[in-house]
């Protein structure tokens, strides 16, 4: 499964850490929506509260995307954010 989560660092202040896992850790939470799923620490959940996940395939590569609303602005990668 998609595992989500949060972390400090990055250049505007938190990142977001995608890992691939057959098991879920003790404090995952279970979200879905139109049946896909993921794995969402509850720490992190705060932060992604209303985010939406994408997976884009496009010419220059394939990679998740975030759409978070909680998101204040974020680095031109994408990849790390501020609240």
């Amino acid at each position: 499964m998609l595992r989500v989560a949060v972390e400090g660092g990055g250049c505007s202040g938190f990142q977001y850490q995608f890992d691939l896992v057959s098991e879920p850790q003790s404090d995952d939470l279970r979200v879905e929506l139109d049946g896909a799923a993921a794995l969402v620490d509850e720490m992190s959940l705060i932060l992604l509260k209303g985010s939406v996940i994408d997976y884009v395939d496009e010419l220059a590569g394939a990679e998740f995307r975030i759409r978070n609303p909680n998101a204040k602005s974020s680095c031109g990668c994408g990849v790390s954010f501020s609240i």
